[in-house]
């Protein structure tokens, strides 16, 4: 009698672990993937545009025509973001891919435990790529001021004024790449509620 009540009593625990796969598991997919293909898009988009933002002009100074070129590798902020978003680019994809594998194996084999790591390495990730990108953003918004306005006080002078076309597509990138981190801000927010859910599932 005392053995039938162990069993039963572990076969009640094994059903709720289940059940409480099952919930982590459904929670989040449909705004996780729409948030994440969301982060994808834009961190492309935002790669894409530094990557060929490029002006050339005239300019006059002292009597004298020279040509200048403003091209995103000629500013450590601006390489930063460009590299940065090429990182969180590559890693969206690559995290799309890996959670659909968690999710066929937890179907067809009921791992549970492989899929949870994935899930969590894959939190981590998206902690990471979103402190990647806002510090991106800061460093490209810092050196976008300067073009923007200059700097009497160290005598920078403000270039948006001659490379406007080259500073309105910085202008677009940025803001694309701001988007992109608050995308995985929200990927951050829906393990925490994920982790919400288990906890009083428990």
């Amino acid at each position: 009698m005392g053995s039938s009540s162990v069993e039963g009593g572990g076969l009640q625990s094994n059903v709720k672990v289940v059940e409480r796969a099952i919930l982590m598991g459904t929670t989040r997919r449909p705004c996780e993937v729409v948030v994440r293909l969301l982060g994808l898009f834009l961190t492309l988009v935002a790669t894409i545009i530094v990557g060929v933002d490029k002006e050339t002009k005239i300019i006059s100074y002292a009597g004298i025509d020279f040509k200048a070129t403003a091209k995103w590798e000629y500013l450590s902020a601006t390489v930063f973001l460009l590299v940065s978003n090429a990182i969180a680019c590559s890693y969206a994809a690559a995290s799309l891919v890996m959670l659909e594998m968690a999710k066929r194996r937890r179907n067809d084999n009921n791992d549970v435990l492989s899929t949870s790591v994935v899930e969590f390495g894959v939190t981590v990730m998206d902690l990471v790529m979103m402190g990647l990108l806002f510090s991106a953003n800061g460093a490209a918004a810092a050196v976008g001021v300067i073009a923007q306005n200059g700097n009497s006080h160290i005598q920078w002078m403000k270039v948006c004024n001659v490379f406007d076309a080259y500073c309105r597509h910085m202008t677009a990138a940025f803001l694309l790449s701001f988007f992109a981190s608050v995308s995985f801000l929200f990927m951050v927010l829906f393990s925490l509620v994920k982790l919400h859910y288990y906890k009083f599932s428990t």
